[in-house]
């Protein structure tokens, strides 16, 4: 017993002492440990701009049929209450979900509890609340339902089954003892098809290797992968261009479109439709390649047969790469075949002339308030 009084006595603070300072050195280093960046190909895996799903709305609650029971009190009457309604699987869009890939392919809506006795009611079942971004299409049997674009906008995919009737609820002058209660009704069933499509005011529209996610890091603050292959991109990016005034334009770039891309060659429709929402586009030519006119004339083709009238929008053009020696020749030669377009050169890579690009992308964000206040339609913000 002394042994062990004389070891707790001295010992303790010494082993104390070196515990704790180990934990402080490991939850430093824990802490100092910064997330391992994914890669353009693995982010591909958690974005996902295409789901399938059956929501289930939730059933209703039974009602009871129940005789009123008290001591001297022989004929109480029915007190079978009504069961709850079930809940229903809403779509909500919340501003911090950027992908589908957390949508599963079933939800069901809780079940409504059944009534009680003494005409007590059951409990309605709360609400499912399915959390999708912004700018999601919702489709059922090919045919558009919601067009969910704002911040908490909400869908009621399925609605919950309303709750049964209990005996007391067919109480009457003719039946003073009813032993009728009714189940809870089946919630709604639906199959819903959702699509992604990006809200962004611009739309960088090129071929692959046009340097258009490098230009996105020239002008905004977004950080897509930029390498010296084609398709680089392989999911759309959203950078924010911050004005003096404090206003946002949103600008996404768009992976790499090929010929026939209407005809879903490339990475084909499934990206084409994140154009269908920007109100206006940037057409960035790579400069030095020859002929460079004839990559607009392709772009503005295969955007015209993925949807009639998509290629007439508002649209800039921008030829990149102009810190090479052959672009200067084949920039001339772009701005005499055509003469009518404003043309911007610019270098994603010194960022030489950016900030002209920038002036014009403002132009045309206020034409395109301006439209939408003569049309008396609400402007997007971002």
């Amino acid at each position: 017993m002394w042994h062990v009084i004389c070891w707790y006595t001295f010992k303790p603070t010494t082993l104390v002492r070196s515990f704790s300072i180990s934990c402080l050195k490991y939850a430093k280093a824990r802490g100092l440990r910064k997330k391992k960046e994914l890669s353009e190909k693995k982010l591909t895996r958690y974005f996902v701009d295409h789901r399938t799903v059956r929501v289930y709305g939730g059933r209703g609650g039974d009602g009871i049929c129940t005789f009123h029971s008290e001591p001297r009190k022989e004929f109480g009457g029915p007190d079978g209450g009504n069961g709850g309604d079930g809940g229903h699987v809403i779509l909500k869009v919340a501003r911090q979900i950027k992908s589908l890939s957390s949508i599963v392919s079933l939800y069901r809506g809780d079940n409504g509890e059944s009534g009680g006795s003494k005409n007590c009611y059951g409990k309605k079942a709360p609400h499912t609340y399915v959390l999708v971004p912004i700018g999601t299409i919702v489709k059922e049997n090919g045919k558009v339902v919601a067009d969910l674009s704002s911040h908490e906008e909400e869908f009621v995919a399925a609605y919950g089954g309303l709750g049964g009737k209990g005996n007391r609820f067919f109480l009457s002058n003719e039946n003073r003892a009813p032993m009728t209660a009714t189940p809870g009704d089946f919630g709604q069933e639906r199959v819903l098809q959702l699509e992604l499509r990006t809200i962004a005011h611009a739309g960088m529209v090129g071929f692959p290797n046009a340097g258009k996610s490098s230009l996105l890091r020239a002008i905004s603050n977004a950080q897509p992968a930029v390498a010296d292959y084609p398709f680089t991109t392989l999911n759309p990016h959203v950078g924010v261009v911050h004005y003096q005034d404090f206003e946002q334009i949103a600008v996404a770039d768009i992976p790499g479109i090929i010929r026939e891309a209407h005809r879903n060659k490339g990475l084909g429709i499934a990206f084409l439709r994140h154009i269908e929402r920007c109100r206006f586009l940037l057409f960035v030519l790579d400069l030095s390649k020859s002929d460079p006119w004839q990559q607009l004339e392709d772009l503005k083709y295969e955007l015209e047969q993925y949807d009639t009238g998509l290629a007439e929008r508002p649209f800039c053009i921008i030829g990149n790469k102009i810190d090479l020696p052959e672009s200067k020749a084949n920039l001339v030669l772009l701005r005499e075949k055509l003469r009518k377009h404003v043309i911007i050169p610019v270098s994603a890579l010194t960022g030489a002339n950016v900030e002209e690009l920038i002036l014009h992308l403002r132009e045309l964000y206020d034409g395109y308030l301006e439209d939408a206040q003569i049309k008396g339609c609400m402007p997007v913000k971002w």
